[in-house]
């Protein structure tokens, strides 16, 4: 891949950004495209993003946005799309005229990877957390006409979390200690580092297997060889997939608000993220 002077700069933003593989999925689709460009990971402090973002649109830059930025990226932008306005959270943004402009693909990335998962029905979601990929998710529990149990170690955020979700048309309530669910959904971003807590426990007083009040899972986070929830919970019988998928499906629908006039070359993504994600 040669860089020059007319190169088109794509970004990722987060803090932490380093386990990000939209840098290996996209610069892959570039390349077998011929396209000039490059997609690069940078780290971003939360006092940055507004400067770096201003920086980015003024050489017609894009990129994707990730934890813990994606709420405060959608308050940086001149123009969103529908959706980055319902959810309130920003993952893919471009320039146009010089201008930031937004949208959020992850629901759409939820959507898919739930339908992969033979959850695609499941009208009773469990969601564990309450920040930008949380929204994403209650935007897409919306679509399905699905009702939410929200955990949070905050009862206050959940509370929250709940009012505003109902505001976007979606049934949320704090989860119940004797709640029961088709499904649950990691969007906190637990077990992108190897030291991390579940986001949900398997197992009950002395190690023994918990009653989990779910039977189908998927974690956001994605690891090679699997997070180590979804691990767990395949031991416990489980049917559970990490957020490779989500991932995937996500980067093809931001890929192409990058490059409309290209087709995303979807297997070429799927294969690239599968080298980066093996074990």
């Amino acid at each position: 891949m040669e860089i020059g002077a007319r190169t088109r700069l794509l970004a990722i933003l987060g803090d932490p950004v380093e386990h990000s593989l939209s840098p290996a999925m996209h610069n892959a689709a570039v390349r077998v495209l011929g396209l000039d460009a490059v997609y690069v990971a940078l780290h971003c402090p939360p006092a940055a993003l507004p400067a770096l973002l201003g920086a980015l649109a003024a050489v017609n830059a894009a990129g994707n946005i990730t934890v813990p930025h994606k709420e405060a990226a959608e308050r940086c932008l001149a123009r969103k799309t529908d959706v980055c306005a319902r959810v309130g959270a920003c993952n893919t943004f471009w320039t146009e005229q010089g201008a930031l402009v937004g949208d959020n693909t992850d629901v759409a990335g939820i959507l898919a990877a739930l339908e992969q998962l033979g959850a695609g029905g499941a009208d009773r979601w469990l969601v564990i957390g309450t920040g930008g990929s949380a929204r994403a998710v209650a935007v897409a529990a919306a679509e399905r006409q699905a009702a939410l149990e929200i955990v949070s170690r905050d009862r206050r955020r959940a509370a929250e979390f709940c009012e505003w979700a109902r505001s976007r048309g979606t049934h949320a309530e704090p989860a119940r200690p004797d709640v029961t669910v088709d499904l649950a959904i990691n969007t906190t971003p637990l077990g992108l580092k190897p030291a991390d807590p579940l986001p949900f426990d398997v197992h009950g007083n002395g190690g023994a297997p918990a009653r989990l009040p779910f039977r189908a899972a998927l974690d956001l986070v994605y690891a090679p060889g699997e997070t180590r929830w979804v691990k767990a919970l395949r031991t416990v019988g489980v049917t559970a997939q990490d957020g490779r998928e989500m991932l995937l499906q996500q980067g093809i629908h931001a890929f192409s608000r990058f490059f409309p006039d290209a087709r995303p070359p979807v297997e070429v993504m799927r294969a690239a993220l599968a080298r980066a994600l093996r074990d």
